[in-house]
């Protein structure tokens, strides 16, 4: 059927798949061969596979200029068949789980909500959100509660008014983001003796129970009452304010939430983690991978976001 001093190669024509070609001259510095069953001609060497693109692309940080050059191709190319990729994971959850949740952002109005089982470290439900409200949470822990995912406890931010949202739920606030919240205020090199040694007390959260930490929060306050007390005064006007607002805020920070900064050693049966920074971990993983590919647009940055915590979810 075919001429004998036809050299016939051991590999397989990419559109009709027939194994009789041969070698048909060079192009762009590469083999080029001809099928000799539907006469069509293609370039030897590597082969483009979407799911190994993706992968190159996510996981090894390769740009689409990169991935262009190394399979000789156009960057239009590159990009029409990573869209084709699926980034449909199924989600493997528990029956009881230890929920950490936490918002991060790609811009000022593209939020990542995600909800991550403690135990696992898997991303049980994640939403995109405009704005980090209440509401949002709480659809969050509604809709795992609907998949008959046992909540058994809560660890967030503190966020405002997030607490009474969860009543029968114990809640954790970060005591990383309650350091924070202080430093804020306070500044990491305070000057004046109050201050200094509020945040002393601050760093060693993780070192104190409940009890000793209200009863050395109490004793600060003995001692710095008269202090935390001064105020400032307009001559013009009369009117007057407390001179140390920040040094207050601070206290009045401490007080409020020491409530729910111990909840992980009250319910210390369910191995509650005490901040939040497993999640914080994974928002630095995503965004470093995304650093390797500015400009994306909004659409094609969501797919990658959805394939990462996809990704995780399989843990």
């Amino acid at each position: 059927m075919f001429a004998r001093n036809q050299r016939h190669e051991s590999k397989n024509c990419p559109f009709c798949r027939d194994k009789h070609i041969k070698k048909n001259g060079r192009k762009l510095g590469k083999q080029q061969y001809q099928c000799l069953v539907c006469r069509r001609q293609f370039l030897g060497g590597k082969r483009l596979n979407n799911q190994t693109l993706w992968t190159e692309y996510t996981q090894g940080k390769q740009t689409y200029k990169q991935l262009a050059d190394k399979y000789s191709c156009s960057l239009k190319t590159i990009q029409r068949r990573l869209d084709k990729v699926s980034t449909q994971y199924q989600v493997k959850r528990p029956n009881t789980a230890n929920i950490i949740m936490d918002t991060t952002y790609f811009g000022r109005k593209f939020g990542l909500m995600v909800f991550m089982d403690n135990t696992t470290k898997a991303v049980l439900y994640y939403a995109i959100v405009s704005h980090e409200t209440n509401s949002a949470y709480k659809q969050g822990i509604d809709h795992l509660a609907s998949l008959g995912v046992d909540v058994q406890s809560i660890t967030c931010d503190g966020r405002r008014g997030l607490r009474t949202l969860f009543t029968h739920t114990p809640c954790q606030m970060c005591q990383f983001h309650q350091v924070q919240i202080v430093t804020r205020y306070l500044t990491r090199r305070p000057k004046n003796i109050a201050s200094i040694e509020l945040r002393r007390l601050t760093l060693d959260l993780t070192k104190l129970n409940k009890a000793d930490f209200i009863e050395h929060l109490d004793y600060w306050l003995l001692t710095h009452e008269d202090y935390l007390s001064e105020r400032s005064t307009n001559e013009d006007t009369g009117r007057s304010w407390y001179t140390h607002k920040r040094l207050r805020s601070a206290y009045r920070s401490l007080r409020t939430n020491s409530d729910w900064l111990f909840t992980y050693q009250e319910y210390g049966h369910l191995d509650i983690p005490n901040t939040t920074n497993s999640l914080e971990g994974l928002f630095s993983e995503l965004k470093r991978q995304l650093h390797s590919h500015h400009g994306l647009s909004e659409q094609r940055k969501l797919r990658f976001i959805k394939d990462f915590l996809g990704s995780k979810s399989l843990k």
